[in-house]
């Protein structure tokens, strides 16, 4: 963005960097600030969530960018790169730093080298009010004048607060002056001399020299890549003089260079607190360390995660899945309202608009319909988050995960994604951006997948009643726990094989104090993740979705086929017209094109009365269509004189004829579509498992979304003497004729959990690693994986002649084996010599 001058020197526009620890408070500070001028996207190159406001203060237009959380400015992780990059590139017009009152000295750690970027500094003491209730009075008058940049004090839940924070952000913005220098002492003189050395010819000219040559001694690779690329004969020049200025005091010093300006960092935050901090009272043991005592208590604390775990499950997948059901209605009335304004239907066969535009509109509804379950969901995570336990969560399984490869901060995203049933992989995959090293971040976001997302639930429901009818609890208790147990021993496969050259960051934890959340900032946090959600993904997934429909329709009927269903149609209509003869309602139909508009009307009407809530409503449906369409009223109601009953009767019958010849049109152009031949060519190499085409096509439909499963087979196994039959039914009778049992259910459960994630999935593991091989990676490998597994379990079981049920229980009970050996084995610690 330009900032151009006014006559007067003000510019049009502030810049203004929120720069601050985590759990400080910040975005809070940034919702308060800016309200609902927000926008919400990602940093170029990463993941990290870039936010930046606006507001107008006396007349003047302020843009401020809430920066990543970090500790610090070096680039050791994606945030602190963020961080850093913004400040240096983008340098702002003044960096607000919010600190947390209640940790003052950690804050301040932070603060100094922010100071080091010669940027004007506001110092914010957010959360005075926790402070105080630890017994902490801080003098923000003497902390400014130790520190020689402006203090204030604010508590973000206080408008008088955030009205006084936005005057001082202006009046310190127009000042426009640098912060001191932090004096480095034993290393102040090679500081200087390095500087001066740096700035005949700096090889990153728009850097601060004093930053630049302190990141230099701290050995610090992103300026090192950043000055050797950009300008590589005065980086050369650079190091040259930087190796005589340092070399005559290496031997010397016992201590890193980096470590000493740690250390002088760390003394002058302790000599500002020791000036401007005051303890007015014995500080008793706080609500934090009283609830810690219980909730990381070594035998206690996993329970309260169980706890906590199956709260966030009852609350967000079933009762979230309540308040999706009570919002279907209205997907299904704007599915109806958009229905209206495409072409009509035909009699069995609908333009190619109507048809690809209800398509669409039904893999938007896909997804528009799990919003009530992601706001839900987003809510218990912001209000985790700012109470505090999230970290506590991080901090108890880190231990445990570390051993397969992951990080503390994966348990969130495994728990999104479904750790027991009903998650998601897309929220999951997006949690994982908050994982700070990078091997384990893509161990998380390549396995997140293999949990058991609602849209799984249908099949393992379907073949589980089918094939396990008498042992449905263990079965699900198996598929419930392998794809945890599968998830750990890929990421530990994964770490130690293609991520192995990736940086790692140490498991930094900080527990922050216990705060009670507010409602505004969850609220905000839980919209603008949804939205970010449904943003990403659902534009991508309708594109996406557009060529799925064209796989699935062409090449369509042949002409021979279509000639017959014609005929067909034909017949049925020829029947009801010989039904209606001598009916006085005849003459309503006379024509087929009237005939027609009826079967539109017909089904319309029927579509508007399911969404009727209250009889009530189903008579007024009723009195306007008998308004809109008098000529018809006799064939929508059942309550009218014999002739009018025969007459709806006859309608019914026409209708349901026209049902099944369109359902039988629809199994014949799926069954000649790309994806059907592409199911059929696959039965070779799928029949190891038992897979036959239209398991095939079912699982490569699914792909788009996993509902699509359950859905495909039910048009797959359709069969014209079961009208009535259910799935289980059609399925177990076509087990029968061609041998599929147990033991393929088996196969197909344990391919359908390993397999790739859908279509919303990839796009955002896409999105999240910034790379389209990762994406074709977490599609490759685990169909390889998921392939051998089904493969081997059928073709070993049939061998042995195992049921499905002992195959399942070897498999799990091999895996599990395998989990504990591979946690329990330590590396041995090879001695120095």
């Amino acid at each position: 963005m330009s900032l151009t001058e006014q006559p007067s020197g003000r510019k049009d526009t502030l810049l203004i960097a929120l720069a601050g620890q985590q759990n400080a408070g910040k975005s809070t500070l940034f919702n308060a600030l800016t309200g609902l001028q927000q926008h919400i996207a990602n940093y170029p190159g990463v993941t990290v969530d870039k936010k930046s406001g606006f507001y107008t203060h006396n007349g003047q237009k302020i843009e401020i960018v809430d920066l990543p959380g970090t500790y610090a400015l070096t680039s050791f992780s994606p945030e602190e790169r963020v961080a850093r990059n913004f400040l240096l590139n983008e340098p702002p017009d003044l960096i607000v730093n919010i600190a947390d009152a209640s940790n003052l000295e950690r804050s301040l750690l932070l603060t100094f080298q922010l100071m080091a970027l010669e940027r004007p500094m506001l110092l914010v003491l957010n959360m005075m009010d926790m402070a105080e209730r630890l017994g902490l009075a801080i003098d923000t008058d003497t902390l400014s004048r130790h520190l020689g940049i402006p203090v204030i004090a604010t508590i973000s839940s206080k408008r008088n607060c955030i009205n006084a924070l936005k005057e001082t952000i202006s009046e310190v913005a127009s000042s426009r002056l640098p912060p001191p220098r932090l004096h480095y002492g034993e290393l102040e003189e090679t500081v200087t001399r390095l500087e001066k050395a740096w700035l005949p010819e700096p090889p990153l000219p728009h850097y601060p020299a004093r930053w630049a040559v302190t990141q230099y001694l701290e050995e610090d690779n992103g300026i090192i890549q950043a000055a050797s690329t950009a300008s590589p004969q005065a980086w050369q020049n650079f190091v040259a003089k930087a190796g005589n200025i340092t070399q005559p005091y290496q031997p010397n010093r016992a201590e890193h260079t980096a470590d000493i300006l740690a250390k002088q960092r760390s003394e002058a935050a302790k000599a500002a607190c020791k000036a401007a901090v005051q303890h007015i009272q014995t500080r008793p043991s706080d609500i934090t360390e009283q609830l810690d005592r219980f909730l990381l208590n070594r035998l206690l604390a996993p329970f309260f995660l169980l706890l906590t775990i199956w709260i966030i499950y009852q609350l967000s997948i079933v009762e979230g899945y309540e308040l999706a059901k009570a919002f279907w209605p209205v997907l299904a009335w704007m599915r109806h309202f958009i229905g209206g304004l495409l072409p009509e239907a035909g009699f069995l066969f609908d333009s190619p608009i109507r048809s690809m535009g209800l398509w669409m509109i039904d893999s938007a509804n896909t997804l528009l319909n799990y919003v009530p379950i992601f706001l839900v969901l987003f809510s218990l995570i912001a209000i985790l988050e700012d109470s505090g336990y999230m970290a506590r969560i991080a901090f108890i399984l880190d231990r445990i995960l570390h051993r397969f490869g992951l990080h503390g901060q994966s348990t969130l995203p495994l728990i999104l994604a479904g750790v027991f049933a009903g998650g998601c992989a897309v929220p999951g995959v997006m949690a994982t951006k908050g994982i700070p090293d990078t091997r384990a971040r893509m161990a998380t976001i390549l396995t997140v997948p293999f949990m058991n997302c609602l849209a799984k639930i249908p099949l393992y429901t379907l073949l589980v009643n089918i094939y396990f009818p008498n042992h449905k609890g263990l079965v699900l208790f198996y598929i419930a726990t392998i794809t945890i147990i599968a998830a750990l021993l890929v990421s530990k496969l994964l770490t130690g094989s293609i991520l192995r050259k990736m940086e790692t960051a140490p498991f930094v934890m900080e527990l922050p104090h216990y705060h009670l959340p507010g409602i505004k900032s969850v609220l905000r946090r839980a919209i603008d993740r949804t939205w970010i959600y449904v943003k990403k993904v659902g534009s991508i997934v309708l594109a996406v979705a557009t060529v799925v429909y064209a796989l699935l329709q062409f090449p369509g009927l042949s002409k021979e086929q279509e000639a017959a269903y014609i005929e067909k149609g034909k017949t049925a209509i020829a029947r009801f017209y010989t039904e209606m003869e001598g009916n006085p309602h005849l003459q309503a139909v006379s024509e087929q094109e009237d005939l027609f508009q009826l079967i539109n009307v017909y089904n319309e009407f029927r579509a508007e009365k399911l969404l009727a809530t209250t009889a009530e409503a189903s008579q007024k449906i009723l009195a306007s269509y008998s308004e809109k369409y008098p000529q018809f009223q006799a064939f929508l109601q059942t309550d009218g004189d014999k002739a009018a009953k025969k007459a709806a009767r006859s309608l019914k019958k026409l209708d349901n004829a026209r049902k099944d010849l369109r359902r039988e049109m629809k199994e014949m152009r799926i069954e000649n579509s790309i994806l059907g031949t592409i199911g059929r060519s696959m039965e070779p190499v799928t029949q190891f498992a038992n897979f036959n085409w239209k398991i095939n096509v079912a699982l490569l439909s699914s792909f788009a979304a996993r509902e699509s499963s359950v859905a495909t087979l039910g048009v797959l196994f359709g069969q014209d003497d079961e009208e009535n039959a259910t799935l289980e039914e059609r399925m177990g009778n076509e087990q029968q004729e061609q041998g599929y049992d147990a033991l393929t259910a088996a196969a197909l459960i344990l391919f359908f959990a390993l397999y790739p994630p859908c279509l919303a999935t990839t796009i955002m593991i896409r999105i999240q690693t910034g790379s389209y091989r990762w994406m074709l990676f977490s599609i490759i490998f685990p169909t390889l994986l998921g392939f051998v597994i089904a493969g081997s379990v059928y073709t070993l079981g049939n061998a042995l002649g195992w049921s499905g049920l002992q195959a399942f229980s070897y498999l799990y009970a091999a895996a599990l084996t395998l989990l504990l050996i591979v946690g329990l084995y330590r590396k041995p610690v090879q001695s120095s010599p």
